[in-house]
């Protein structure tokens, strides 16, 4: 690990807030941050990990403690033990995007319609990510990590990373802590080797998407040019030029909310069902079963919503902003909270906070932020 001359954060993510912090480290490998990451647990510093930077909201106050960015890359191919797939492990630091150019051009299927999304592999189990019905946790086998509490490394399935709708055991979420903090070094993935044929795409959303409407094989470059094309039009695709693009992405999430509740919105507002695991076991001790067999339990029935359809239908159009603020509504996606021109994280805050007054003074939701807030609050 390397202590370098703090840099503003302004510098290093993509929404271009936030001052430079009292310290930070570079580590260009895992070793070197592991190391990194004990010995700033060991001098009891507040800290955060820092990727790609599109998905964090740093306030304009610096922030007093330590800031590690993670720079590792690498991606190490390994045999499955699945007939027809094939196995990666990836760097933490490694750019998403890249890897999954990688897998388009190796032929390996199941992460090429989140094409484009900003950020590192590391941050992509944090928050589950997911774009046109596929997310990670479809391919996520496991993850390498790092706990705060005992500073040891430890390889954990996914299926203890309590992966949902864009979150885990390991998000932050606004206003509360992970409920695991550790950090991840590399991430291992299993993939559906289809080579150039392609493959035969299943899901409504991405079908959609693409306009596909016959069920023969879509070749993953046709499927990688195509959401390319889809986010750039949306303005989520970063471009030095395009102030749409100086964003955290989506800022808030669609909403998961009872169906009971989903039934009092419009019914134009969009809405998709979030399937629920029906196939609940029941194992009772042999030794204590009586013959009788407890009823199990209800599962309730949740609807996901959009939550740009409630921004825009509460009356913020695309391109919205405050007076005299620089911080606005993308022209392109209403979910985008852009920096302008050198707004302040004040100004973007402020734009927020009105955002969700008054899509709850319209629909009685309030709306949740999806980047991480380092000094600032809504």
């Amino acid at each position: 690990m390397v202590e370098i001359t703090p840099l503003p954060l302004a510098e290093l993510t993509t929404l271009h807030t936030g001052a430079a912090p009292e310290r930070m480290l570079d580590a260009t490998s895992a070793d070197e941050l592991v190391a990194a990451l004990r010995e700033t647990w060991s001098r009891n510093d507040e800290w955060f990990v820092l990727g790609g930077g599109s998905n964090l909201f740093a306030g304009d106050e610096p922030f007093e403690g330590t800031v590690i960015r993670i720079l590792t890359t690498g991606i190490e191919q390994l045999p499955s033990p699945h007939e027809s797939r094939k196995r990666l492990r990836v760097q933490a630091g490694h750019n998403w995007d890249d890897l999954v150019a990688y897998t388009v051009e190796h032929g390996l299927a199941g992460v090429e319609a989140m094409s484009g999304i900003p950020g590192t592999v590391g941050a992509a189990p944090v928050q589950n990510v997911g774009a046109y019905g596929q997310e990670i946790q479809e391919t996520l086998v496991e993850v390498e990590l790092i706990d705060e509490l005992t500073g040891e490394v430890s390889t954990v399935p996914a299926s203890e990373l309590g992966l949902g709708f864009r979150t885990s055991v390991l998000k932050h979420h606004y206003g509360g802590a992970p409920i695991r903090r550790a950090v991840i070094l590399s991430v291992t993935l299993d993939l559906a080797d289809v080579g150039a044929g392609g493959r035969r795409i299943g899901g409504d959303q991405l079908r959609r998407a693409l306009g596909i409407t016959s069920d023969e094989p879509v070749p993953l470059t046709s499927v990688r040019e195509q959401i390319l094309e889809i986010r750039a039009a949306k303005g989520m695709l970063l471009d030095p030029e395009d102030p749409d693009t100086r964003s955290a992405g989506s800022f808030f999430q669609n909403m998961v909310v009872p169906e009971s509740v989903a039934a009092q919105l419009p019914p134009e507002c969009p809405r998709w069902p979030v399937q629920a695991d029906h196939d609940v076991t029941t194992v009772i001790p042999l030794e204590s079963y009586d013959g009788y067999v407890p009823q199990a339990p209800m599962v309730r029935s949740e609807v996901k919503v959009s939550a740009a359809w409630l921004i825009e239908n509460a009356g913020i159009t695309k391109g919205f902003h405050l007076p005299r603020s620089r911080a606005g509504i993308s022209t392109k996606h209403a979910l985008a909270l852009t920096n302008r021109g050198d707004a302040t994280a004040g100004e973007l805050a402020e734009l927020a906070r009105y955002i969700q007054a008054r899509v709850h003074s319209e629909f009685g939701l309030l709306l949740q932020p999806e980047p991480v807030l380092v000094g600032v609050e809504l």
